[in-house]
């Protein structure tokens, strides 16, 4: 192969005939395994109304669970009083909710990838902010006896079987507004919201308590945070009532109809691929990417929630602060990881998914004792090593809308994103703050937390390795981003992964294996490209037909 070849910037088909048995080096080829992607974002104004609709609804979301976290004590001697182990049974309540999150991810997952993902979106806000509100006017077990935790368990029931289809949902619809080139920017509000909800329902009951007397505070006082969830859950269904569906869905919908009316008039089958593939098909085809994404997901939620809702609980339980110094130090290190997030996901768009995650989990493997240590010390110490824990695990949070919906194809992402996450969640994420202090009760250990953070972190460094580089990768069509032949923008760390054999599918392929496998993608990616650009003609043939110019007599 000429010096002119291996300099080519385009796939050259003729080379599977005389490709050698080895990899190449990316340094003489230029987009051989990759062809470049022709990003059409949305204008600007809509990526901004589904940054602040997504965003706000996230932070709806986490209000909710962040709340719960913060009045533990509180809900402790309101629904369990009576119970020795009040605080685990509150925690353990937290925890329920977790239960039913995968059975949310099953119903709404496959809806989102059949329906779009602003249906589905509007309703599960709008069920969980109303449970948070029906929280705050339950009576409590001293009104009317085990009626009150009975119903507490119930409402965490609806927010979890909400939660299951919200996450997975708005994360994906954010990551397919964004442009590929910015995806990280633009994905990290969306956790940005997550810790704005965070930081709303910390720093709203740190008020409380300095404004109301600790009577007022047990009377009524916690009871106002929950109640606030309804007029913040009405502005973000209203704000995602008036979105459309993202346009990588409406490309896939329609070039899928048009499939299926040429498949029903040839008496084929051969859309099958590009419709929403089902449990069974998601399992079947996705099983890896799911296994690997559970292991990013233990390391992300056991870190999460460890710092965000069992912190509290650990200040004032095993360090001894006060609740309000407890709800302080959580609050600093909360405003911290919001000033950085957006930074840390415009990073990752230049340096790569992967790096970033690499630095995070092998910082928090390496401090998480010393920090755990130094949070014993004082209430300036436990500032310091909160904050530090907390920007640490900032470049996982901040990373997390624009990687996972990434790894999975348009027709099965909500899907897949939803499962995947929800059940991965349900057993490592929601169970965190209850292990923790059940294990602290039987090995006496404070430092139990630190430990368990570092076993998820190691987790999630085995399946970083196993991770695709997605930075810069094309999520239209059918293709999975960044494999073989899919679409990537020109200079991006999933171009470079790609023509450097770096992508984990490329670890166990000859040269002449890749090439086959890109050629074979690029022909369904013109197939589906096809298939897209008919549908709008037809669209826009019927828009003529029902608007006809007007004659002139």
């Amino acid at each position: 192969m000429g010096s002119e070849q291996r300099r080519s910037t385009e796939f050259d088909g003729s080379a599977l005939g005389d490709a050698s048995a080895r990899k190449t080096k990316a340094s003489r080829y230029r987009r051989r395994f990759s062809r470049k992607s022709h990003d059409h974002p949305a204008p600007d104004s809509a990526v901004r109304r589904a940054t602040a609709a997504s965003a706000l609804g996230n932070a709806t979301e986490w209000y909710d669970y962040g709340i719960y976290a913060v009045a533990t004590s509180y809900i402790a001697s309101h629904f369990f009083a009576g119970f020795s182990n009040a605080t685990l049974l509150t925690l353990a309540t937290f925890a329920i909710s977790f239960l039913v999150r995968p059975i949310g991810g099953l119903v709404w997952g496959p809806l989102g990838d059949r329906l779009g993902r602003k249906a589905v979106l509007a309703t599960t806000i709008l069920m969980m902010s109303g449970a948070t509100f029906l929280i705050g006017v339950l009576p409590t077990a001293e009104q009317v006896g085990i009626l009150a935790p009975i119903l507490l368990i119930t409402l965490r029931l609806v927010q979890g079987f909400s939660t299951g289809g919200e996450y997975g949902g708005v994360a994906t619809y954010m990551a397919e507004y964004a442009p590929d080139h910015r995806r990280g920017f633009f994905g990290s509000f969306l956790e940005f919201g997550t810790i704005a909800g965070f930081a709303l329902g910390t720093g709203l009951m740190l008020l409380m308590e300095v404004v109301l007397t600790p009577d007022q505070m047990s009377a009524f006082g916690w009871r106002i945070p929950f109640l606030l969830a309804a007029p913040i859950g009405l502005v973000g269904f209203y704000l995602r009532s008036r979105l459309d569906d993202t346009p990588v869905f409406t490309e896939l919908d329609g070039a899928s109809t048009a499939s299926i009316e040429k498949d029903s008039a040839s008496q084929t089958d051969s859309s099958e691929t590009d419709a929403a593939p089902g449990i069974i098909g998601l399992i079947r085809d996705h099983w890896r990417t799911m296994l690997v994404m559970s292991g990013l997901v233990i390391a992300v939620n056991v870190v999460n929630y460890t710092l965000l809702t069992y912190m509290p609980t650990y200040l004032n339980h095993q360090i001894g602060l006060s609740s309000t110094m407890g709800l302080t130090v959580v609050l600093i290190g909360q405003l911290a990881m919001m000033a950085l997030m957006p930074v840390v996901g415009r990073i990752s768009d230049h340096t790569g998914r992967k790096p970033v995650w690499y630095f995070s989990l092998t910082a928090l493997t390496l401090m998480a004792i010393p920090m755990f240590k130094l949070i014993g010390f004082n209430f300036g110490f436990a500032i310091v090593g909160f904050a530090a824990l907390a920007l640490l695990y900032i470049p996982q949070l901040s990373t997390i809308t624009a990687t996972f919906p990434s790894l999975f194809p348009t027709q099965a992402r909500y899907s897949g994103f939803a499962i995947t996450y929800n059940v991965a969640t349900s057993i490592f994420g929601g169970t965190a703050a209850m292990v923790n202090e059940w294990a602290i009760g039987v090995t006496g250990d404070i430092a139990f937390p630190a430990y368990y953070m570092m076993a998820a972190c190691l987790i999630g460094l085995v399946c970083v390795w196993h991770m695709p580089e997605t930075a810069g990768a094309s999520l239209r069509g059918t293709a999975v981003p960044g494999t073989l032949g899919s679409a990537v923008a020109e200079g991006s760390p999933a171009e470079q992964a790609l023509e450097e054999c770096r992508q984990p599918e490329q670890r166990s392929m000859e040269e002449h294996e890749m090439l086959e496998v890109t050629q074979h993608a690029i022909e369904e990616a013109e197939a589906f490209a096809e298939a897209v650009a008919a549908t709008q003609e037809e669209t826009a043939q019927d828009e003529a037909g029902e608007h006809p110019a007007p004659t002139v007599s």
